[in-house]
């Protein structure tokens, strides 16, 4: 389609956490291009690859566009009113005979803040569990354990433009030019102007380029790195003493042990030089004002949320907290993995991270809801899973996740989907999960849907649709609304404005968030929101959000990561993400972004190819302790000797069957980034070996025909 556009709708990307403003220009009812707001608070004018580019995927052939019931070993399209009558059966028929802890449902950190908590509402309302859970669960909630903890708030500390502010900051296991690219961009710049950076990752991520010192310690040992940077600023002396003691409580406990994170000792660690490891603590504790930014590299490990408090640690021990540029930056994965969880769907919180069992908050609850509500815990992704298998967990509503191509053990979390007796699964497009679905309900994309997305900065923004969901599809808040009415209890929502509202009512922090305010304050508002809409860009100014104003240390010792080498499993495998893609790849896969890169591939450094005797552009075996896959090897020395990384947006390369069963100590966020693998080559690589784009159904990556993504699923759970 050409010509002038007839409409104009300035809207939220719905890719990655840094919540940028969109113009999406439309004729006709389709997309014609997208550009990026100028007056976008955390965009400013740009947009990445994904977000001004990938938008083809709202109208690929293959959408869903009604919904589809199982029929033997295959679907068959259904009318509405046939499907949400067949889940209103089934779920009634396993609640009346089980009870209602028998069902579980997974919330979507891709939708709106008023799609999640429709749906938490539904689960706890409706059917009485609080088995509800999402996928932050699988990727940041070390990091809200972690402020909660150290903080008492489960956001970042301030907002992108403190890194602008900011005389230094230091990048923790996160790669923002390729996973946060505008981030990346704006952190790039302050660099250039005279922000010092440190840059702490396995890999030479692009920014190390750009660094004062880069650290590459072994993965799954940043925390020791973290905790000699803490012995350098006491032993140097580089705290503020006048903050820690008007404002903190426990550094003696953490003073008492840092003397034995020596630079030298933390170098026999983490084999990151002990010099480097000083430069770094000057760098950050000797700046005026300095943050920190991290990201999954920083999370997803056995001990993550105690590696999140030793960050916490450093900003506390140097004061460097509740000022413009000096602030605790997460990088957030999906779009509204923030607000997700800010709705409270969690198993053990309601809206704002209040407890399940706190009476006062539940009753609060009960009074507008009309019914009563568990007070127990409920059971997490992880749990899930494993109650499935155990055939305690009956059935599962799983609302925009992909859980057998994202979650890791995918054996485990296949042989769960195959023993439920009951599965809807509610999404755009079909899926590795839905192939194991008895309902399948026609969803709609960020791009067709009224709501409000919060970034990874706490900002809540408008989504406002631009097009249409097509054919017979409809949006995720309509959905849920019909089924909680189907099983009896009626949501009582004319649209998402009433659910934001009743947010607002039942949740101080949200007291002055309603959607006339944020089309009247385009840049957002940062939560905590006053009733009269004043918001919080920085918080902790004063005091910190726990008993007495004080924030706390945790003296927390090194402990090794759940996985590591051994003379069977050599390398240690890491995965991320690639610019082009994103996630599951379940949107660019389906647009031009896959003629950028249309294949998944294994970084490998030469010295350990050469050992492997593996030449670049081979196609190697990947094997785990739990699995295996097949894919062309690209040798390079971004990746430091004795790693190798690959990312996960191509279904047809299964990542995840080679992560195990290792989680955090508090969460239960997967260790996806310590693997133990051997890397062993196949064969050479046939020239074109690797996925093509299906003209057959316009700009669609032709999944499972692969010869460089095999993969080999072991039998058991």
């Amino acid at each position: 389609m050409s010509g002038p556009p007839d409409n104009t709708v300035t809207t939220t990307c719905g890719y990655c956490g840094v919540g940028c403003r969109l113009e999406v220009h439309t004729a006709a009812g389709a997309i014609l291009n997208v550009t990026p707001a100028l007056d976008g608070p955390a965009n400013r004018g740009h947009a990445c690859v994904k977000g001004r580019f990938a938008h083809r995927f709202t109208r690929a052939r293959d959408r869903l566009t009604e919904p589809l019931i199982r029929d033997g070993d295959d679907f068959r399209a259904a009318s509405w009113e046939e499907a949400i009558g067949r889940i209103t059966a089934e779920l009634t028929r396993i609640k009346s005979a089980h009870g209602p802890n028998a069902i579980a449902a997974l919330a979507s950190s891709r939708a709106t803040n008023e799609d999640c908590y429709a749906m938490q509402r539904m689960v706890r309302a409706a059917i009485g569990t609080n088995n509800i859970d999402n996928c932050s669960r699988v990727c940041h909630s070390p990091t809200s354990f972690a402020l909660l903890s150290s903080l008492g708030a489960s956001g970042a500390t301030g907002s992108f433009d403190d890194i602008a502010a900011a005389d230094a900051a230091i990048l923790i296991g996160v790669n923002p030019t390729e996973g946060h690219p505008v981030v990346g961009a704006r952190i790039k710049q302050a660099a250039l102007r005279g922000t010092k950076l440190v840059t702490i990752d396995p890999r030479r991520i692009e920014l190390a380029d750009y660094a004062a010192v880069h650290l590459a310690p072994r993965p799954g040992t940043t925390a020791a790195v973290l905790l000699g940077l803490a012995h350098v600023i006491e032993r140097d002396g580089l705290t503020d003493r006048n903050f820690i003691s008007a404002s903190t409580e426990g550094y003696e406990t953490l003073a008492e042990l840092l003397p034995a994170y020596t630079p030298e000792s933390v170098q026999e660690i983490t084999g990151v030089p002990a010099a480097d490891i000083q430069t770094a603590a000057h760098v950050y504790a000797e700046a005026g004002e300095a943050s920190v930014i991290w990201g999954l590299g920083m999370t997803e490990h056995l001990y993550g949320s105690e590696s999140v408090r030793l960050i916490c640690n450093l900003a506390l021990m140097t004061g460097k907290i509740g000022r413009r540029g000096s602030a605790l930056l997460p990088l957030r994965g999906q779009n509204n993995v923030q607000g997700a969880s800010d709705m409270g769907a969690l198993p053990d919180v309601f809206t704002a991270y209040r407890s399940v069992g706190n009476d006062e908050v539940a009753r609060a609850f009960e009074a507008h809801w009309g019914v009563s509500v568990p007070r127990e815990r409920g059971l997490r992704i992880n749990e899930m899973f494993d109650a499935a298998v155990a055939g305690e967990l009956k059935a599962m509503y799983i609302f925009g996740e992909d859980v057998a191509q994202t979650d890791p053990n995918t054996t485990h979390v296949i042989a769960a989907l195959k023993r439920l007796e009951f599965l809807v699964c509610q999404d755009i497009f079909q899926n590795e999960t839905t192939k194991y679905a008895d309902v399948v309900l026609p969803a709609s994309s960020f791009l067709e849907k009224l709501g409000t997305f919060t970034n990874a900065e706490r900002r809540i923004q408008l989504v406002e649709p631009a097009i249409d969901p097509p054919g017979g599809a409809r949006t995720d808040f309509e959905i849920i609304g019909e089924v909680s009415r189907a099983l009896g209890y009626d949501l009582g929502y004319d649209g998402p404005a009433d659910a934001m509202d009743e947010i607002a009512t039942l949740t101080p922090d949200f007291a002055g968030v309603g959607f006339e305010g944020l089309r009247r304050e385009r840049s957002g508002l940062q939560w905590p929101v006053t009733a009269d809409g004043v918001d919080s860009p920085i918080l902790f100014e004063r005091e910190f959000d726990l008993p007495g104003g004080r924030a706390r240390f945790a003296a927390l010792p090194y402990k090794a990561p759940g996985d590591s080498a051994d003379a069977e499993y050599p390398l240690i495998l890491i995965t991320g993400r690639r610019l082009h893609h994103y996630n599951a790849g379940t949107m660019t896969r389906r647009t031009a972004n896959v003629e950028l890169v249309d294949h998944e591939w294994l970084e490998i450094h030469p010295d350990d190819a050469e050992r492997a005797g593996v030449a670049d552009g081979d196609l190697v075996a990947v094997r785990s302790r739990v699995g295996r896959i097949e894919l062309p090897a690209r040798v390079t020395e971004r990746i430091v000797p004795g790693h190798v990384f690959t990312a996960f947006h191509f279904p047809e390369v299964r990542t995840n069957l080679l992560v195990g069963d290792s989680s955090d100590v508090n969460t239960a966020c997967p260790e996806y980034k310590v693997t133990a693998v051997a890397v062993e080559r196949v064969g050479d690589r046939a020239d074109g070996d690797h996925v093509a784009v299906d003209r057959a159904v316009g700009d669609r990556a032709a999944v499972g025909r692969a010869a460089v993504g095999r993969a080999t699923i072991r039998s058991g759970g």
